[in-house]
Order: C-alpha cells, then structure tokens, then sequence
C-alpha cells in the first residue's frame, strides 16, 4: 500500500497502462481481471447440516451413554435369547430407547444453537449489490461493484460508496466518511499529494478505502486493489483467520467430563470385576446376571442431563440478559462474561455518541458552556460570569447558523443529521439557544455562498438584511485570527493585540481539552462587493464574534459504569483510531485513566514494536491511539497471553477482527454495521455500555448458579453409584423376598432422577439471583475447576452419606419383606426426596440458613413437579412396568418423605455452627 501513497499520479497511471482520457478498453479490463480477480469477497465455507448435526455425538458424555445403550441391547439379547426372561429384555430396551432419546434432544438442542447463530460475512457482501461509475472506452457508464477491476478509473460524489482501494488523482473539495475503518466521526479532506512516510489508515489523504462513502465534493480515484487486497478485504481475512476458542466454562465442563468419564470406567471394570468374582466364573450366564448392574452403574457415574440443563441455565441468562437490552448470540458467552477481567473499547459511538457536539464557546468577550449532548436541541447555555447574557452572543450564533449548509430534522421522535458533523453541531447550538435558519432566512436574505476548500479552510455567505450586506465566515480559527482587524467584545470591536491574543490562548485551551475549534466572524460591505467582490477581497477585514468547542461527547451513563467496572477489579481500556489528545481527554473524562500523565501507545509505535515488546505494555496501558485493525487484534491477543479474559467493544468494520479474536466481542445494536453484529457475542440493544456492566454481573451469577447446579447433580451421581457399588459388595444374600444381587436402584430408575427430579430443579437454580455484592469480587480464574473452593469435598461428602441411606432404605424395606420392586422404590423415593432436600442447600456456597427457601418460586414449584410426579410413578401401571417401581404404604410414603431431609440437615446445622468448610 505504502507505494501506492508515495508515488506521484502520473507514475501509477503509467504503471496500470490507464489511458486517462479514455480509460480501460474491454480487453485490457479481461486481462486485469485475470491477473487481480473479482471485486469481491470469498463466500466463508460452512459446514453442511448433517456434519453440524453429528457433531454433537462427539461429546464425551455422549459416548459414555453410546455405550450404556451398548450395554441395555446386550442385556436385552441375552435375557430373552438365553434366560428367556421376555419381561426384563423388554425392560432393558426400554432402557436404550430412553438413553437413545435423550442422547438425541442433547444432539438437536446443539444443532439448534448452532443453526440459529450461522450467519458469518453476509454484510460486507452487500457492496457486490451496489453500482459505481468507471471511465471504459472513452466513455463514463455505470457497472455493478464486483466489475470493478485494479486499473480502472472510478468517480465519485455525494453520497457515492467508494467500491475498491482507490488512489485519488483528482478531487474537488473531496471529504470522505471512513469511521468504519479509523473509527473517527469526522469526514477527512482528500488531495492528490504523494505521501512519502509510513502513516496510519486516517492520515493516507491520497487513499480512498473500499466501503468509505464521500460526503462532499467530488474526486476521480484509480483502482489500486479490489476484492480481498483492499483494507476492507483484509478486514474480512482477519476475521476469518480468527479461529472460534472455548470459553472458559467449556474448558472446564470438558476437564470435568473427562475425569468423570475415567472415574466411569473404573467403577463399571470394579463392578465387572467385584461381579464375577462373587460368580465364581467366567460365563454367559454370570456376565448377563452383572450386566443390570453395571449398566445402572454406567448411567449413575455421568450427570445424564449436564448438556441439557447446562444449555437452559445459559438460556435463563440469556434471557435476563436480554431483559437488560443485551442479546447473547452464543450460550457459552453468557458466562465467560463473568470471567472478564479486561474490556477493551472503541472509543468513537462505543464510549462517545459519534455525534459532534459544542460543548463551549467563547464570545463577545465571555465564557459559555453547552450542555446537552447529541444531535436533540435539548440543553442549556450557561456563563459563569453573572454579567454574561445569551442575548449578547446572537452576533455568534446568526453567524454560525447562518454560514451553514447542515440540518436537522425530527423523525419519530429522533434527530437526524444531515450535512457535515462540525456544521450540524453548529446547527443544534443555535437550536438550543432558540436561532433558527428558516426563521432567520425569513429577515436575511442569503445573496451568495462561498463553498469551503480545504486550501482557504473557511466558508463564507453574503447575506442581505434591510439595505445592508454582511458577509459572514467560519473556519479555522488561526485563518480568521490573520483576516481580522478585531475581536468584539462586550459589543465593542477591540483591535488590540492583547483581544487577539487572548482569543488564541482560549483556542488553544480548546485544543489542549481535545476540542476541535471553529470560529466566527464577520464584516459589512457594499451591495457592489457583495454581488461581484472576489473570495480575496470578502474574507478580509473580519470582526470575530467567537469560536466554538466541539467534541464528540462521552456518553452520560459510561463514567458510572467504568467506576462500577473497576471495583469489580474489570480494566477498562480505550483502543482508537482518533487522534492521541481526544482520547486522552475521553479516558480522563470517563475515569478510565486517572492522571493527564497516563501511558498512551499509538499504532505508529505498535507496528515497531515485536510480539514481545507489546506483551511488556499491555498490562498497563489503557490507552492506545491512531490503531488499525490489526493492532487492535495484537493488543487483544497479548493481553489473552497475560492469561486475560478480554471482551472488546465496538461498532465498525474496523473492529470486528478484534471482537472475534477477544473472549467475548461486543457490539453495538443501533450504530454497529451488520459485519460487527455478526462478529460479536453480545450485541448491546440500547448501544449503552451500563448494559456491559449489567452483562458482566449476570455473567457472574450465572457462572455462581452453574457452579451450584454442577454440585446438585454430582452429589446426586455419587451417591447413586455409592448406593449402587454398596449393594453389589454387601448384598450378595437374599433378604425377605429380595434375591442376592438385586441392583439398589434400576437404569431407568436413575435416568427419572437425573432428567427428571433433578434435573428440573436444577434448571431453576438458573433463576436465582446473587447471594452477596457479586461486583466487588475478582474475575474468577478460568483454569480454575468448577468444583474448586472445597466443592468436590462437599460433593463426596454429601453425596455418601446421601448413598448410605438409599442403601439403608433399600435394606430396611427388604428385611420388612416387600418385593424386590417395593425395596428398589423405597430406595429409589429416599434418592429423589433426599435430593430434593439438598437443592435448597445446594444454592448457597454457605449454608441453606442463609439464603430464604422461598425467594426463588421456580424453585418451588420445580421441587413440588418433581417431588408429585415421582410419587406418581410409583403408582401408574405403566412405569411399574417401565421402570420397575411398585406402590408402597402411605407409612412408608410419609417416611421416605421426610427422613431423607436428615443428612442436609445435619450437614449444614454442624457447617453452620461450627464453620466446617468441608461439608
């Protein structure tokens, strides 16, 4: 690219063989076209729906309940082929009809996620829809944006798409929106000049830029690159290199996964192993005698229902979320917000409105400030010096609107723009202070109009009023400051160089606070001069009447959430392409950074510096200037290297890159461009950056929730397999009516609890709101288990004594002398009742005494659904003979009811008043 800026028009012209009077012929555009390609970007390949679909049977849980199935089919086999046992072989299949059913909805409900988030690089597409008038056969004509070819000479005027990298090589006044590539909200001035030094995006005059749109003027540009060679196209190349990472939370559901999946195999070999020893050989009929237990074993050690219920808990945030105006795009991102401990910041229409605003202005002698921020008239004037009138400053402000060409108009209740940024700001100031154009044209009559250029920075009208010309200017203040004979001051023109100097030193104050600066002024001249005078001789001679302050202004609600983010130990940090003063005034202003002193990198010293260098800076740097896509993207990359969990916010194409590189990219829902919505996780429906705030607290609580719920269901496994592997060691006699080695609890028995009775409490837990000041706690580590700070203690612990006394249960009904099905639902109710207990505690990582039962209805009515359609299974013909179970005695009812509360009970009494973190 650079030597595209350095070399002189006429050069390059000769380099891509362009006749400049004529332009491409049809021959030439061929060859060009085969040598540079289609104007045009790639299509990203997806993967096919089958493929998407048949992912989701990779899971490692899924492979454990695959061979559970495995297991049920050969019990099924050899049951009704060798015991001829017709009634249990139905049984087992029933068993793999169910586990095949779940494995399924897990499949479908991944399919879903994933089918309905697919969209990728559609947006930036669009300009292939678009058109653009090329110079070919000595002719202009209009041709569609993917015919553009490298070589090809483009015009361009208001309102135009600049379709491809261009290099100018005639302009007229030419002013070009590239804020979706530099993030800057001003429209830059393009020349002809060749550029000899490296220099950033905004500073390439000479360059036009793929999606740019020109918002004044005129200029003809060469084609230099197109397709995937412009700026745009690298954009889009980044993005795709960008490969899509884990979130915290699937790293560690997957290490989990894999451990539970070798304490799985363990458990099933030792009861493979424990059964045949008790057999005293090795044969058909001893193998299908184990088989019942050790599919129940294999079903028992894995949490059936952790990718079910894990995706509806990060639904359930989703949804808060979305209440608060943030739009999750991807389930897993709900929680990596939680782990954020960085997030990085466009700073134009992310931090700031993108909406340029007069903040101060100096005038007739005296100090006003604006207030009201955006394009609405809605604000006040105000001085601090009490003998400081509004009225005093119409000479100001008539001038300011009057030499003007912006409006703004109201539509359903919202302003738009429409014109130059700095000119509108100027309109929406005499608004708020009551000058309006329409009803000052109607007493001034405006003659004539002096357009502004870049080589005069200034504009003029010549306005009639009565029998009176005035010609009145604005511009860059030092211009006006070198054709004036004055400044007025209280109504009195003071040609002193002390007024002139004292303007300056308020200009630079201006510019020393990051304002950009436009003065006012002007002269009375005769009707001969205002009809026929030249630009010379009527920008002269000028009175100034002020200047104004202009900033794209912060918005109101970000200083709060910085300061709210910073005590949740969160690093805010401002990564721009505006200009080193802006942002630091911004950064100050929002609290980002704290002294005038704060470290700022710009992109000019990113590109010097190595991979290594950078990662010396980032941790302490909260500031970066001038930056490309690119930088942006080695900044977020470092600061992951720290071990950093880093969101990056943003509106423009120029940011997407970096939100797909970063943990969790965040874009704005009104002002971002669909490229940058289609990168991102979050999409912020409000553009309000307090909704980051709101998303990273319910990020925690849902991580705290998932970590509660993770607890619930791995206590409800232990003890499974506990009572299970207790009743295959010890009851190896016939009890009553019970034979030796009849399983504690059925498969199907332990597939109700773990997609039914507990798994639907569970997906409550979703709904539960923080148990203290959530944003005053460090980001959690994301190498950290999810069953660390004494969980896998409590899960053990609990989990035993929970299996002790479903194996008790199942002993104490034998010795009463129920059937086996009657001992197998006495255990199966103690499971289901005692683990209904334990989801109350489950919610606190204290004790239940501290959190209110009730607080939490779904809860509630979870537990009671569980609880009544538990019972009900034990008394409907049907699932006696699905899953074994059999009525019982309204005694025995009320006693599996209530006795199982007493391991919770205990447990957490004795945490209570002993502080016992163990358990």
């Amino acid at each position: 690219m650079y030597a595209f800026l350095s070399r002189k028009k006429e050069k390059l012209i000769k380099r891509f063989e362009v006749d400049s009077t004529n332009g491409l012929t049809n021959e030439r555009v061929r060859i060009l076209r085969e040598q540079y390609g289609v104007n045009k970007l790639p299509d990203e390949k997806e993967n096919p729906y089958w493929k998407v679909f048949l992912k989701n049977f990779k899971e490692p849980i899924v492979i454990v309940l695959m061979g559970a199935i495995v297991l049920s089919l050969l019990s099924s086999f050899y049951s009704i082929q060798v015991k001829g046992d017709v009634q249990h072989g139905i049984e087992s299949l029933y068993e793999a009809a169910a586990i095949f059913i779940l494995i399924v909805i897990n499949a479908c409900l991944g399919f879903w996620q994933e089918i309905s988030a697919r969209k990728s690089l559609n947006a930036l597409k669009e300009m292939n829809n678009r058109q653009t008038t090329v110079l070919r056969n000595g002719s202009w004509e209009k041709i569609t944006a993917t015919d553009v070819v490298v070589g090809d000479l483009i015009k361009a005027e208001v309102g135009d798409f600049v379709e491809a990298d261009v290099r100018w090589i005639q302009t007229n006044e030419l002013q070009v929106m590239e804020a979706h590539l530099t993030g800057e909200s001003d429209a830059i001035h393009k020349n002809t000049e060749a550029i000899d030094e490296v220099v950033e995006i905004g500073d390439r005059k000479n360059m036009g830029f793929s999606g740019s749109t020109v918002s004044n003027g005129q200029g003809i540009g060469l084609v230099v690159a197109t397709g995937l060679d412009t700026e745009l196209g690298n954009i889009a190349q980044l993005i795709q290199a960008v490969e899509d990472k884990p979130s915290p939370l699937q790293n560690t559901v997957n290490k989990l996964t894999k451990t539970l999946m070798l304490i799985s195999a363990g458990v099933i070999l030792f009861t493979f192993v424990i059964g045949m020893i008790q057999a005293g050989e090795i044969s058909f009929t001893s193998i299908g005698s184990v088989l019942s237990t050790s599919i129940a074993l294999a079903v028992a050690s894995i949490p059936d229902a952790l990718p079910a219920v894990l995706s509806i808990v990060l639904t359930i945030g989703a949804s808060k979320m979305a209440q608060n105006r943030g739009l999750i795009k991807s389930l897993s991102s709900v929680e990596t917000l939680g782990a954020t401990s960085y997030i990085c910041s466009d700073k134009t229409g992310t931090l700031t409105k993108n909406e340029m605003t007069v903040v101060k202005y100096y005038s007739n002698g005296h100090y006003y400030a604006v207030s009201g921020l955006g394009y609405a008239p809605t604000g006040d004037i105000h001085s601090p010096e009490a003998s400081a009138k509004l009225s005093d400053t119409l000479a100001f402000l008539e001038g300011a609107v009057l030499c003007n060409e912006a409006t703004v108009k109201e539509t359903d209740g919202e302003y738009k723009p429409f014109g130059n940024p700095t000119e509108v700001a100027l309109t929406v100031l005499g608004l708020k202070a009551g000058v309006k154009k329409e009803k000052l044209e109607q007493e001034k009559e405006i003659v004539r109009t002096l357009p502004f250029t870049s080589s005069r920075k200034m504009m003029s009208v010549i306005v009639k009023e009565d029998e009176r010309y005035l010609v009145y200017t604005k511009g860059a203040p030092d211009v006006l400051v070198n054709k004036s004979t004055g400044i007025l001051i209280n109504h009195k023109v003071d040609s002193s160089e002390e007024a002139k100097q004292s303007f300056v030193d308020t200009v630079e104050e201006y510019a020393e606070a990051a304002l950009r600066t436009l003065a006012v002024g002007y002269r009375e001249i005769t009707e001969q001069e205002a009809m026929n005078g030249s630009v010379e001789e009527l920008e002269k001679q000028l009175i100034i009447t002020g200047v104004a302050g202009i900033i794209d202004p912060a918005r109101e609600e970000v200083k709060e959430s910085v300061s709210t983010l910073k005590k949740a130990n969160v690093e805010v940090v401002m990564i721009t392409g505006d200009h080193e003063k802006t942002a630091k005034a911004i950064a100050l202003e929002l609290g980002i950074v704290d002294t005038v002193d704060a470290i700022v990198i710009k992109g000019i010293e990113i590109e010097k510096m190595s991979d290594e260098e950078l990662y010396s800076h980032v941790n302490h740097t909260n500031i970066y200037a001038r930056v490309s896509p690119e930088h942006k993207q080695r900044i977020v990359k470092q600061l992951q290297k720290h071990g950093q969990i880093v969101a990056m916010t943003g509106d423009g194409v120029n940011d997407a890159p970096a939100l797909r590189a970063a943990d969790i990219g965040i874009a704005m829902g009104i002002a971002g461009t669909e490229v940058t919505k289609d990168s991102a996780d979050l999409i912020l429906m409000d553009d309000k950056f307090t909704t980051i705030e709101q998303s990273v607290k319910s990020g925690r609580t849902i991580y705290a929730n998932i970590k509660n719920f993770m607890r619930h269901e791995l206590t409800t496994n232990v003890a499974e397999v506990f009572s299970l592997l207790i009743g295959l060691i010890f009851f190896t006699q016939s009890i009553g009516n019970v034979p030796g080695a009849t399983p504690t609890l059925t498969a199907l028995m332990i597939l109700w609890v773990n997609m039914v009775s507990d798994a639907v409490p569970s997906f409550s837990l979703g709904y539960d709101v923080a148990e203290s000041d959530i944003m005053e706690e460090q980001p959690r580590d994301p190498n950290e288990s999810v069953l660390a700070n004494y969980t896998w203690s409590r899960v053990l612990i609990r989990g035993i004594f929970m299996g002790v006394l479903v194996y008790v249960a199942f002993l104490w009904a034998a010795h009463q002398g129920l059937s086996s099905n009657q001992a197998q639902t006495v255990a199966f109710l103690t499971l289901v009742y005692g683990q209904l207990w334990h989801v109350f505690d489950a919610r606190s990582t204290k004790t239940l005494f501290r959190r209110n039962p009730f607080e939490n209805k779904y809860l509630i009515a979870a537990v009671l659904f569980a609880g009544i359609s538990s019972y009900l299974v034990t008394i409907i013909p049907f699932f006696n003979i699905v899953m074994g179970t059999a009525p019982l005695t309204l005694p025995i009812y009320l006693l599996v009811l209530f006795v199982p509360a007493l391991p919770t009970l205990i447990l957490s009494g004795m945490k209570e008043l002993f502080g016992i973190k163990i358990w």
